[in-house]
């Protein structure tokens, strides 16, 4: 078969692949955090990590009792040592993974330096902290630093501006788990894992 010099045979026009390989989810407690990761993990057929899980497997004590018992501040520097501990490992191993972060974690400076990274994206899930406030009240997980309304309100608050660093925020007032995962995976151009089981 020949071909005319100086013309390169046509290539067949695919999909776009998108360089995302980590998901960061982040957002104030009661965004979903959790089970936007779960479910958007399922339907990558990416791996899935809770950072405040791989925090009280080191620690041995839940965060409530980290707090308890020794203070925000150190929470927060433990908070940081298993950030870049993970951050280290997902360098090396160059895994596709969803990871959820606690509430306050991206909105301190040296967490979100770690995560400034080629491959990461940042997403931020967020509501109205009327809504967040009712979520965290029926989900009856224990939370050090839910309070009542009008403080959850200002922490909220005091904290929002941090989470619009993110690379991309997303509204989940009033949608169920399916179609927020469905927006991130729109808008990150991310597809299934070819090697994920069906």
């Amino acid at each position: 078969m020949s071909t005319r010099p100086g013309r390169p045979p046509e290539a067949k026009p695919s999909a776009p692949v998108s360089r995302v390989r980590v998901v960061f989810l982040v957002g104030f407690m009661g965004a979903g955090k959790s089970s936007v990761g779960l479910a958007l993990s399922r339907r990558l057929g990416w791996s899935f990590e809770d950072l405040d899980e791989r925090i009280q497997s080191q620690e041995q004590r839940t965060i409530a009792q980290i707090f308890q018992q020794s203070g925000e501040a150190r929470f927060r520097q433990v908070e940081h040592e298993v950030l870049r501990s993970l951050v280290r490992e997902l360098g090396a191993v160059r895994a596709k993974k969803v990871i959820a972060l606690g509430g306050g974690a991206f909105v301190q400076a040296s967490n979100a330096a770690l995560l400034e990274q080629d491959g990461f994206s940042i997403i931020f899930l967020d509501a109205p902290a009327e809504e967040l406030f009712r979520r965290c009240q029926q989900d009856g997980l224990e939370r050090p630093l839910r309070r009542e309304l009008q403080e959850f309100r200002a922490l909220y608050h005091a904290r929002r501006d941090g989470y619009m660093k993110a690379s991309l925020r997303i509204e989940t007032s009033g949608r169920d788990v399916a179609a927020v995962v469905e927006e991130v995976i729109h808008s990150l151009e991310l597809r299934r894992s070819e090697s994920a089981p069906l």
